[in-house]
């Protein structure tokens, strides 16, 4: 398994405080008026006021370690694989699956073109390479990643640009200077 090297003239790594920061916000607007209710309703019938309060902190709490636990482990994953950009004057490197480390490189000649999407929350940088077969022989689950990838973003070769540690502007600013008009930029 490739990993993008660290010594490129422009890495992108995701910035996983960001996207967990979104992440908390989604959940506990998912959480607090579901642990409301369910809590109010085993409150009505506990005898006192301090047993009525614990027993909403206590509902809020188990829905929240439900919900934030794998969401926490996703954005593990996501923060281990290392970075998920490099680009160079030869080329750029891109990670080939969104949780794993696993990453392919492509000259700029051998990019038709990268283009930015946004699909919910996130704002992606797509690179379709020219060569469909670029992403062959790099295993059955990558296969699974970038079919899901292409079906959402129009390729499987996605970086995120509004959960790095690279504003999108600086990262759209780099791609234009290293590609150097080789690749369009849409």
């Amino acid at each position: 398994m490739r990993r993008i090297p660290e010594d490129q003239p422009f890495v992108v790594r995701p910035n996983v405080t960001k996207r967990g920061l979104v992440f908390l916000g989604l959940a506990l607007v998912l959480i607090v008026p579901f642990a409301c209710c369910l809590g109010g309703g085993i409150a009505s019938s506990a005898a006192t006021g301090r047993e009525s309060f614990l027993a909403v902190v206590g509902v809020f709490g188990c829905l929240l370690a439900a919900v934030c636990l794998p969401l926490g482990l996703q954005l593990w994953l996501i923060g281990s694989g290392g970075p998920v950009l490099a680009l160079g004057p030869a080329g750029l490197w891109i990670r080939t699956r969104p949780t794993r480390g696993q990453a392919i490189w492509l000259p700029w000649e051998g990019v038709a073109q990268i283009s930015r999407r946004r699909w919910s929350l996130e704002k992606m940088l797509v690179v379709r390479p020219r060569d469909a077969d670029a992403l062959r022989n790099l295993g059955a689950y990558t296969a699974l990643d970038t079919g899901l990838l292409s079906a959402f973003y129009g390729s499987g070769l996605v970086a995120t640009l509004n959960f790095a540690d690279k504003s999108e502007a600086d990262i759209l600013a780099a791609v234009a200077h290293f590609s150097a008009g080789r690749c369009p930029l849409t």
